[in-house]
């Protein structure tokens, strides 16, 4: 059974995997499986910037192609990469941590098809997508793998994955491509059960409905609400901290509070509108009172006008500094 080397990034990784594709060899005894969080139509353009830029063919991602030794596959847009058996498949599953294609999925389904024979690499990013799916993966046996946070561009992908699990190697930029060569030479520890939590994520990736009995088989409720459907949200069992709502959407808990505090924001700029739109309105009616001659009327709507722009005045420096 071939490996497979699941790479991940973000912000400031697509330099390095350019580097990484340009040093592995032609005749690598490996599959390498890319999700990078960037804009609609970039994967394509990657996999092209991939293609000539090293011994390995590389292409954007086909549902169903099967997985082939010494070739690149990169997750196309809007769309969960996994691998399942001996094949590539492709999921509109919700969002994690407000991406798809999300890197938990990634790392999580090479654990589940292949065990200890996964490679699993996280790069620079904001945030902490790939934490969790790093830990998955080592709970099937795999290999992890992080970028030296103190090289990458983006730290906080790679600083957060090693608080969330035991990583078994870290190193700068310039010394991944050697360390995966040496990895997919190893022979492969022992193979280990696959948690059935981590199937369950991953069939969520590939579009499997998802209710409230289904996220209870891994979860437990929590008074919190989704940012993106408003659905309730429950609370993962293992570690690290996450989330997922009904509908299957995932959080780590700072995605989470990353979503949360823009939702916030929004409100509080909306009640801001409103409030101000009934100033204005109050002062309108003070305008009228005074020109039918009701000055003790005017003088209660000229009050409750200053009392609104107080309020909303409050509300917009709360925005402003929060």
């Amino acid at each position: 059974m071939r490996k497979i080397i699941a790479i991940g990034g973000s912000a400031g990784s697509i330099q390095v995997i350019r580097q990484i594709s340009s040093m592995l060899p032609p005749d690598l005894q490996a599959s390498v499986l890319i999700a990078v969080h960037v804009g609609a139509g970039n994967q394509d353009l990657l996999a092209g910037i991939l293609d000539g830029g090293g011994p390995l063919p590389a292409s954007t991602a086909v549902d169903g192609e099967p997985v082939e030794e010494a070739r690149i596959y990169v997750a196309p847009a809007d769309h969960h990469l996994v691998i399942e058996g001996n094949f590539i498949r492709l999921g509109r599953g919700p969002r994690e941590n407000m991406a798809r294609p999300a890197i938990d999925p990634l790392f999580r389904s090479a654990g589940l098809s292949v065990g200890p024979r996964a490679i699993g690499l996280l790069l620079s990013g904001m945030l902490n997508d790939g934490a969790s799916g790093l830990a998955d993966l080592k709970r099937c046996g795999g290999v992890t793998v992080v970028q030296n946070p103190l090289d990458a561009f983006e730290s906080e992908m790679p600083r957060t994955a090693l608080l969330a699990s035991d990583i078994d190697y870290r190193a700068p930029a310039r010394d991944l491509a050697a360390l995966l060569i040496r990895l997919v030479q190893e022979e492969p520890g022992l193979a280990v059960p696959s948690p059935s939590s981590v199937e369950l994520e991953v069939a969520i990736a590939l579009g499997r409905p998802s209710d409230t009995p289904t996220i209870a088989e891994i979860a437990d409720p929590v008074p919190l609400s989704c940012p993106g459907c408003g659905g309730t949200m429950s609370q993962i069992r293992r570690s690290p901290l996450r989330f997922r709502c009904q509908v299957g959407h995932g959080y780590t808990a700072e995605a989470l509070a990353h979503e949360q505090e823009g939702s916030v924001d929004e409100a509080v700029r909306m009640a801001v509108r409103v409030i101000g739109e009934r100033a204005v309105l109050m002062e309108k009616m003070t305008l009228d009172a005074l020109q039918a001659g009701r000055t003790a009327a005017a003088a209660t709507f000229e009050e409750r006008a200053q009392e609104y722009r107080r309020s909303a005045d409050v509300l917009m420096d709360a925005a402003l500094s929060g």
